[in-house]
């Protein structure tokens, strides 16, 4: 029996980080697994909603590519979500993984208050998750994310299927927000 609490998925006989598990498959979801396309307008504002760009983040449609890829990875690797929104997200994002009937797996979020860009905050938990699995793949759609995580050594697969307004761009990368 697995159950995930806080993050962390833990199974009859201790957490989920033991060498001898699967391989972990890292999968973002804005963009990736979640079509963002349909709030991104809540960025085009001045100021910035970001309250209204997060609460419409239960309604996003999923994304066929990004999920059929994450169906193949999850037959031989455990699946990890990577993502850039705020921990205050959790609750919405849990559920919204669950009606789609994707595999359970550990969400890593960004701490509230946490504006730092997404590589760098990526790439640290990256690291962590290496240090005691074999991380077989990154899925992400920021280009910056991609090439930082590649440097480092990781493989890499750029979700590209759907468009990024310049706006979500700025966020992710100069704002720290997503």
């Amino acid at each position: 029996m697995k159950i995930t609490i806080y993050g962390w998925s833990i199974r009859l006989g201790g957490v989920s980080d033991d060498c001898s598990r699967e391989p972990l498959a890292v999968f973002d979801l804005d963009n990736t697994l979640a079509d963002t396309t349909h709030r991104q307008r809540f960025l085009e504002r001045t100021p910035k909603d970001w309250n209204g760009f997060f609460s419409a983040a239960p309604q996003d449609p999923p994304v066929p590519e990004g999920v059929a890829l994450l169906l193949e990875r999850a037959r031989d690797c455990e699946i990890v979500y990577l993502t850039g929104r705020p921990e205050r997200c959790r609750r919405d994002t849990l559920e919204w993984l669950a009606a789609q009937g994707l595999p359970e797996g550990r969400v890593y979020m960004r701490r509230d208050a946490d504006r730092r860009p997404a590589r760098s905050t990526k790439l640290e938990i990256l690291r962590r998750l290496a240090r005691t699995r074999e991380v077989r793949v990154l899925v992400d759609d920021d280009e910056l994310v991609c090439a930082d995580a590649r440097r480092a050594g990781f493989t890499v697969v750029r979700a590209d299927w759907v468009t990024r307004s310049a706006e979500l761009k700025a966020a992710q990368e100069r704002e720290g927000r997503t």
